[in-house]
């Protein structure tokens, strides 16, 4: 599937800057971009690391006091891998790759082991496979609303089981710590989402199931067959889509997806039909 991605960001910089973005669609083998464009106004230099193991793309750029325009677009190529769900079963921790410990572990906003309790009450009694994490995302939509302006930096999943009230990124935190109590290795994923209303940088999550991740968003605000990915880590902390290390303050921020070939939603919120990954990637 073909996809138009971008966005454009600007900065009022009020003192000598240093921006770390993360913008840039990652690169893999079920992940192709076919055309890329970054441009920068005043016309800085910048660097780029590519993380090893994630794929992730960050891009650093000193700034001087002024303005700061970031404009990025791309054409990419999306493979999405699609398999029956009954078929995909919880790895033991005795069999799970030893790479992936880290994400079974609590982090910052994923405090798994204060949720422990909780999570087995709810989900503890339910066949670990494939339909135990469905049954975490239908708990979060069912009892989590939806509400911008309702959390900020600091909310983690704790706070949002508590207060009952998130945005993407809260219930894509909550899904991780509850997946991590069951020792279901999961980890945070942003990206640009096809139909999502009103477009924005979108966080979702993917589960470690039988020999790959899937994908899961209890938002289910965009098809998951939609979802182009930027970065995964550990949890928000690790992929914002933009770290400022000095004084600045957004002006503008627009994000733009769009289908290049003809789309056929065949992604059912419900998550009843295929289970969807990224076959490919690390």
């Amino acid at each position: 599937m073909k996809f138009k991605v971008g966005c454009e960001l600007n900065y009022q910089v009020s003192s000598n800057t240093t921006f770390i973005f993360n913008v840039n669609v990652a690169k893999s083998a079920n992940q192709t971009i076919l055309e890329e464009h970054l441009n920068l106004e005043p016309n800085l230099n910048h660097e780029e690391y590519i993380d090893p193991n994630l794929e992730n793309r960050y891009i650093r750029i000193n700034v001087p006091l002024g303005n700061l325009s970031l404009s990025y677009h791309a054409i990419v190529d999306v493979i999405y891998e699609e398999t029956n769900p009954t078929t995909i079963n919880e790895v033991p921790i005795a069999k799970l790759p030893l790479e992936l410990l880290q994400y079974i572990y609590p982090s910052r906003y994923c405090q798994s082991d204060r949720l422990m309790r909780f999570t087995q009450s709810e989900f503890g009694h339910l066949l670990p496979d494939y339909s135990r994490v469905t049954a975490i995302c239908n708990w979060i939509y069912d009892n989590i609303t939806y509400l911008s302006g309702s959390s900020d930096q600091h909310t983690s999943a704790f706070d949002t089981v508590t207060e009952r009230a998130g945005v993407c990124r809260d219930f894509a935190h909550l899904g991780i710590a509850f997946c991590r109590s069951l020792n279901i290795p999961a980890r945070f994923a942003s990206g640009y989402a096809y139909k999502l209303q009103p477009p924005d940088f979108h966080a979702y999550f993917e589960a470690y199931l039988g020999d790959r991740w899937y994908l899961f968003d209890a938002t289910r605000l965009a098809p998951r067959n939609g979802l182009i990915r930027i970065g995964t880590g550990r949890d928000a902390a690790d992929i914002a889509f933009a770290t400022i290390f000095g004084i600045a303050e957004m002006n503008q921020m627009k994000v733009e997806v769009d289908c290049l070939e003809p789309y056929s939603d065949s992604d059912c919120p419900e998550y009843t039909h295929q289970a969807i990954s990224h076959q490919v990637f690390s």
